[in-house]
């Protein structure tokens, strides 16, 4: 038996790197998964990976700045998969370290309406499902960069905080109605978020090559973070199924830090 058998799960951002990852693990445990994704292309080979290897999942376009995309994404789900159990607000960009003089206007737009707006909008939609049923477990993805500064650019930081301040809020609200709600805070992490970042963003989206934590030697990269490599997809992963499953089922508003000790310096 799989720790999560006959529940059914969505996530954003599913067709590449963490999002992909926790679909993947989702459905290893036994739980259908919804993919929400950007991009067609990734989305559909995602749905084809889970389904050869003996998983179940549907792909359904999404660009989680449109409401009614995340509004046909959850009804879909139900539609297909019969529920809705957990929602991962996944799908995030970055903003290229970009200092505040150096954040154009409309990058300061984008990156807030995919990565505040659009988990907002995940959040609302699952709970009008949620509420009813008297349970559900939403997972936002944060970054360390909603803990600390420096983690990311000025535009990235703020929206990783308001995740942090989101997440607190409707815990406190809907916890009492049979509601989990948490959050994941991973460090540097190995995946394709530059480019894809600098595919959805278009026009908007400054340098991404040689920015950040993850573009650091191994020598300066482990004076900060101390296990002194990058994570993997899978320990995002393996930190989301835990949240998704009865084990956490008393944990409610936490931000659970995956970053091989970044932020305990």
């Amino acid at each position: 038996m799989g720790r999560l058998d006959g529940r059914v799960a969505v996530v954003t951002g599913a067709g590449s790197g963490n999002g992909l990852a926790i679909a993947t693990a989702y459905a290893r445990d036994g739980a259908a998964v919804a993919i929400g994704e950007f991009s067609e292309p990734r989305g559909e080979a995602a749905e084809a990976a889970i389904v050869r290897a003996g998983g179940r999942a549907i792909f359904v376009p999404t660009d989680v700045r449109d409401w009614d995309a995340v509004d046909r994404l959850v009804s879909e789900t139900i539609q297909q998969l019969g529920r809705l159990d957990v929602i991962v607000n996944n799908a995030g960009v970055l903003d290229g370290y970009a200092t505040c003089l150096d954040t154009s206007f409309e990058l300061f737009d984008q990156v807030m309406a995919i990565n505040v707006r659009g988990v907002f909008f995940g959040c609302k939609r699952a709970l009008a499902e949620m509420v009813p049923a008297g349970r559900g477990k939403i997972i936002n993805m944060a970054s360390v960069a909603g803990l600390v500064a420096m983690g990311g650019g000025c535009t990235y930081t703020m929206s990783k905080h308001a995740i942090v301040g989101l997440t607190r809020q409707l815990a406190c609200e809907y916890g009492p109605l049979g509601i989990r709600v948490n959050a994941i805070c991973p460090g540097s992490i190995a995946t394709s978020l530059r480019q894809n970042s600098m595919e959805i963003l278009g026009d908007t989206a400054p340098e991404m090559s040689g920015t950040g934590v993850g573009a650091l030697s191994p020598d300066r990269l482990a004076q900060i973070v101390p296990l002194g490599a990058r994570g993997s997809a899978e320990d995002v992963a393996a930190a989301a199924v835990y949240l998704a499953s009865s084990d956490s089922d008393y944990m409610n508003g936490h931000t659970l830090v995956v970053d091989g000790g970044w932020t305990a310096r």
